[in-house]
């Protein structure tokens, strides 16, 4: 995940069985969280100074991205919030406005390109929906927006690494990251 660019847990640990010539998978698979610690100790005993100042130029272009689009009241979510993203990693953010063509409207009327996107999101152990979204860049960075209906704010998606809802976090709370 960190060397590859891998995104999905799954995938990366499919991989890193084939690697290793395991084929009984299920019984030796470490879970996502630990997935996550370990990425985490790889980047700070192999990432140091550079992988600080990578993750503080992601945050601050999810700041501008999120300043920008501030009238969809963003969150900052994933890898960048956590602090585990590596160089391959999207700057991931929540929006929230009933109509998303909005999103698309607004950067089209500033001449951002733009991909129009969808992502399928786990809101619990049984329901998973599919959301639209947009993936464009700012500050030489891939900012990859998922459009929630407005009172989506009121309920996180579950986690992919631990199960829980999704940390989010405003403006304010980026700004916070970035002082520290």
């Amino acid at each position: 995940m960190a060397e590859h660019g891998i995104r999905d847990f799954l995938v990366a640990k499919r991989k890193a069985a084939e690697r290793l010539g395991v084929s009984d998978t299920a019984a030796v698979l470490p879970r996502n969280v630990e997935i996550e610690e370990a990425l985490a100790e790889y980047q700070r005993l192999f990432g140091g100074a550079s992988h600080l100042e990578s993750l503080r130029d992601q945050r601050r272009a999810a700041l501008n991205a999120m300043l920008y689009l501030h009238e969809f009241e963003p969150r900052l979510v994933g890898s960048v919030l956590s602090g585990t993203a590596t160089e391959h990693s999207d700057v991931q953010l929540h929006l929230f406005v009933d109509r998303a063509e909005e999103v698309t409207i607004k950067l089209m009327d500033e001449g951002i390109p733009h991909e129009v996107t969808e992502k399928k999101v786990r809101m619990n152990a049984e329901r998973v929906l599919a959301y639209p979204g947009v993936r464009f860049e700012l500050d030489d960075q891939s900012i990859e927006a998922t459009v929630f209906p407005h009172d989506g704010i009121r309920q996180a998606p579950v986690s992919p690494v631990d199960g829980r809802p999704m940390r989010r976090a405003n403006k304010l709370e980026v700004e916070a990251l970035l002082d520290s």
